[in-house]
This record gives C-alpha cells, sequence and structure tokens, in this order.
C-alpha cells in the first residue's frame, strides 16, 4: 500500500466491459510527507475518491481484486487517507 494524491479523472471512449460504471483516476504518488515521488498514473476507484483527495492505493496484482467484482488493472485506489 502506498500514498497518493488525485490529480484528475480519465474518461475514455471505449473500454473493457468490467470497467463500464467505475471511475478512473489520476494518482500522483506521494511521500509519508506528501511531497511528489514518482509520475502520475491511472487506477480504478474502490473507495469513492474525488479530485484532491490523499488516498491509499495497491498496485499489481492485488489491484484486480479492490472491487467486488475483479477487474483488470494495474492499481487501485482502496482507501481515503485523512491524517
Amino acid at each position: 500500500m502506498r500514498l497518493g494524491r488525485v490529480v484528475g479523472t480519465c474518461v475514455v471512449s471505449a473500454c473493457v466491459e468490467e470497467y463500464e460504471g467505475r471511475k478512473l483516476l489520476v494518482i500522483e504518488p506521494v511521500s509519508r510527507e506528501m511531497k511528489p515521488e514518482g509520475r502520475p498514473f491511472v487506477a480504478v476507484d474502490a473507495a469513492g475518491a474525488g479530485s484532491g483527495s490523499e488516498v491509499i492505493w495497491i498496485g499489481g496484482r492485488e489491484a484486480c481484486y479492490a472491487t467486488q467484482e475483479v477487474v483488470p488493472a494495474d492499481a487501485a485506489v482502496v482507501a481515503i487517507w485523512e491524517p
């Protein structure tokens, strides 16, 4: 699990069936001090986060299981971080 900040959303013109109705967020990874740490990426939202939210995300195979139904994903937002 890692920290990130939602910096935007992603809108697609065509997607796989499993993504229908799901929100895709652009996440900027951050350090524990909340300083940018790496390049932004797209993650499927399983926590109901919005723009500007600080979040906890997971990557790799576990991201596929973050939602109730298995979706093909490399990264997923699993919680909203409220320090």
